[in-house]
């Protein structure tokens, strides 16, 4: 209770944005009952009253490690992120090729490329012609406006269609399916490439290590922005000035036509229009999500206290629920990618 009591007194400050004076005064009424409750269990201590004070020392200890490990395995992806350029360096010794389809990359940093993908190249040098690296974020406020939900940048030069998305949700957002949140995704990426201007090609030249992001609107908030469009949906306006369809024959299987609905001026180059046909392409060719399944490990030589903890942590984590968009991914199209992380 007194750990609550704490954690709740730095949401009035952090979160809600109250005055300090309103979290002292908090902190102060109940800690002072959580108080006189456990100089009564001191009291008692040897009737009994011992099993409450074991019990929160127990939780005490979860909860301490739970937060070292996953402070550990932060610091582990951090430390060990790399370079687009590293990776496209090995390309000619690796022999990297790209196949159809998206590549979409579940990733905890909001730069760089994670580790998890390093590991997955080296060993099967192949992913998608289009890669978007998506970080799911929660931001201490309650709501996050649909029109500033994603933030969407470019990794690399144009030609090698990375992308890197940020969903930034509040804590009493409601995330939406897999399917609606897709289409938004893809939505965003469209958008993104839409309202970059072709002088970004020249100042890009003078950033290789930074990366820009564009703040982009869901579909149904960004009404003036692209749309997706796909076969049988109904809520396509076949009004709206679109890009003109690409005829996909494929005898062997059906695949979902798409295509992008445009503004009526959308003041697009030609390279962008490329962009999008290709963006088209690879979402008829299919989505794959790419998810990162680690095990932690204590390094050589780590103390007896660590190498506990390390355990208990990965024990924990193997026994939690996964995390939300891991549990809305479709199974048949999820990929996920074993690594041990030596901490």
């Amino acid at each position: 209770m007194l750990v609550t009591t704490c954690l709740m007194s730095l949401v009035i400050v952090l979160c809600w944005h109250k005055n300090v004076f309103l979290s002292l005064c908090f902190i102060f009424f109940f800690g002072s009952i959580e108080a006189l409750y456990f100089s009564a269990s001191l009291v008692k201590f040897l009737e009994g009253a011992w099993v409450p004070i074991a019990l929160s020392f127990i939780f005490l200890i979860i909860m301490y490690i739970w937060h070292y490990g996953t402070l550990k395995k932060y610091e582990f992806d951090v430390q060990n992120k790399v370079s687009i350029n590293w990776i496209l360096s090995l390309g000619p010794n690796l022999g990297i090729v790209r196949v159809q389809g998206i590549g979409l990359v579940h990733t905890e940093l909001v730069s760089g490329i994670p580790a998890v993908f390093s590991h997955f190249v080296t060993n099967l040098p192949a992913f998608h012609q289009v890669l978007i690296f998506l970080c799911v974020k929660s931001v201490p406020v309650p709501h996050v406006r649909p029109k500033e939900r994603f933030l969407v940048g470019r990794i690399g030069p144009k030609e090698y269609r990375i992308y890197r998305c940020i969903a930034r949700y509040g804590y009493r957002d409601i995330h939406k399916d897999d399917v609606e949140f897709e289409k938004d995704l893809i939505c965003s990426v469209a958008e993104f490439i839409r309202s970059e201007g072709p002088e970004n090609d020249l100042a890009r030249e003078d950033l290789e290590g930074s990366e820009r992001m564009t703040v982009v609107g869901t579909s149904l908030m960004n009404l003036e922005g692209v749309r997706m469009c796909e076969e049988g949906d109904e809520n396509c306006s076949e009004s709206a000035e679109a890009s003109e369809p690409r005829e996909v024959r494929s005898p062997e299987m059906a695949r979902k036509r798409v295509r992008f609905l445009l503004p009526k001026s959308p003041q697009i180059g030609t390279r962008a229009r490329e962009e999008l046909q290709e963006l088209t392409e690879a979402r008829e060719g299919g989505m794959a999500f790419i998810l990162g399944h680690c095990y932690v490990k204590a390094k050589r030589g780590s103390s007896l206290i660590k190498r506990v903890s390390i355990k208990g942590y990965d024990f924990l984590r193997r026994n939690s629920r996964p995390p939300t968009y891991a549990l809305s991914a479709p199974h048949a199209s999820t990929l996920e990618v074993g690594m041990i992380y030596h901490v």
